[in-house]
């Protein structure tokens, strides 16, 4: 008797599941995103026995709070300060980790560095896009030695899953999801189906062995993390590659911690011998600003707990087409046309008929209204024509009657511009303080502040 057959469709973005496809899917609304899976229902059933099984296996009792033990001790640290900082304080036992990234930005390099500074902690290497010979070569170019290293080739998740247990390693990691694959699914590598399966084991194997499981994840072409986004909600922490692969400088950045805080940021530089961590970003994205130069302007943006200063730069220009251009690189789109229509309405800047053209030195994105107030400078220092004189830093949202609006975590900013060598802040007036060696201004508008930088 033939097994009877049922096919479904599953977003490939939220991981919704309908009985019949659909142009766009009925929960994100996303397009184009439902994909189609044939599943055998006595394998749906086997499947279903073996999971219960294992739920047997590992049950336990409720349990009170106060009962419960709590090792922090229990962090493995790596030894690499900005990896270690975006995860938490090191890693946890039993954790499962989602590393994604552009291809080519170094996830696979990290991976490796990793396994070589936990040489004293056995650590299984899986990789389904590489060879044995290529994982070699990779580990020869960044002088990696470690002898409780065990690379292993393979793309069946059962079998991997059989080695793991097998040599009881401290540290797995998958190179990558989206090639393993579960042979009782009968689609492809990749899909939504195997990605969540493969990801749910992953899981499951972390927390009953206590192994730290790295996996790391392609992106689409958006920037986000291939697959459903459920995996992203499975794991306990998800890490993000960022930066121009043409530059030289990463940026790591935590999206999800359930160990540790959340958006904390590593500051890394690629070189010939793989990632090397930036002790003092401020210092390196400020190694090429020049004050003297219309349209530079210093943020200072909170990422994570820490503060970075950064250099903004703008250039406006008469527009050579009918349509003025607005072209912005590191920094919001929509973002910056408020301000340009800001600045317009309240200050008398124009720029309805100027090309505008905002840039993020150093490949970082800026994503804090705290970056209002220095964006706001240099558009009106490039318009104008003069530069800022004295080097300062601007901190400060801007709201849409010009007024500079209050930020967090002001203290930090002005003690790492202190550290940093400047001697001038402007900030939003009535804003509590300590004392700083900083000379500080307070502004209660756009105006106000333009004034103070001496472009009014």
């Amino acid at each position: 008797m033939a097994k009877k057959k049922r096919t479904r469709y599953v977003c490939s973005n939220c991981g919704w599941e309908t009985s019949q496809w659909l142009g766009n899917c009925g929960f994100c609304a996303r397009w184009n995103t439902l994909e189609e899976i044939a599943v055998e229902e006595e394998n749906e059933k086997v499947q279903h026995r073996a999971r219960l099984r294992q739920q047997d296996d590992s049950a336990v009792k409720p349990v009170s709070l106060d009962d419960i033990p709590v090792h922090e001790s229990d962090r493995v640290m790596i030894g690499m300060a900005e990896l270690d900082r975006v995860l938490g304080g090191g890693l946890m036992p039993g954790s499962f980790i989602l590393l994604g990234g552009d291809p080519g930005i170094g996830k696979s390099t990290l991976a490796l560095q990793c396994s070589s500074l936990l040489s004293k902690r056995r650590t299984l290497y899986v990789s389904g896009e590489e060879s044995l010979g290529q994982i070699r070569q990779r580990a020869e170019r960044l002088s990696i030695r470690s002898d409780s290293l065990r690379v292993f080739t393979e793309t069946e998740i059962m079998r991997v899953i059989d080695a793991a247990r097998s040599e009881k390693p401290e540290l797995l990691i998958i190179d990558s999801i989206q090639t393993v694959y579960h042979s009782v699914l009968q689609s492809m590598p990749g899909t939504t189906a195997q990605i969540r399966e493969c990801a749910a084991l992953l899981m499951q194997l972390a927390k009953q062995e206590k192994i730290t499981v790295v996996a790391i994840g392609h992106v689409t072409k958006d920037g986000d993390l291939a697959g459903p986004r459920v995996l992203e909600h499975m794991v306990d922490t998800v890490l993000q590659f960022e930066g121009d692969k043409q530059s030289h400088h990463r940026i790591l950045r935590s999206l999800k911690n359930r160990f540790g805080p959340a958006q904390e940021v590593g500051v890394f530089e690629m070189d010939g011998d793989g990632l090397r961590e930036v002790a003092n970003p401020s210092e390196l994205f400020l190694s090429e600003f020049n004050p003297h130069v219309s349209g530079n302007a210093v943020v200072c943006p909170m990422e994570g707990t820490r503060p970075f200063l950064i250099e903004v730069q703008a250039l406006v220009t008469p527009a050579s087409y009918g349509v003025p251009q607005r072209t912005a690189s590191g920094f919001d789109h929509r973002r910056m046309s408020l301000l340009l229509a800001v600045l317009e309405k309240r200050s008398g800047w124009k720029f309805s008929d100027k090309d505008v053209f905002l840039n993020v030195a150093g490949g970082i994105r800026l994503t804090e209204t705290a970056c209002d107030l220095g964006v706001a400078a240099a558009l009106v220092s490039s318009v104008s024509g003069r530069a800022m004189g004295e080097p300062a830093v601007l901190v400060g949202e801007v709201g849409l009657g010009a007024e500079v609006r209050r930020v967090a975590q002001l203290d930090r900013r002005l003690e790492e511009a202190e550290a940093m060598g400047f001697r001038h802040a402007v900030i939003p007036g009535g804003t509590a303080k300590a004392d700083h060696k900083i000379s500080v201004s307070t502004v209660d508008d756009v105006n106000d502040a333009l004034k103070k930088c001496g472009m009014d």
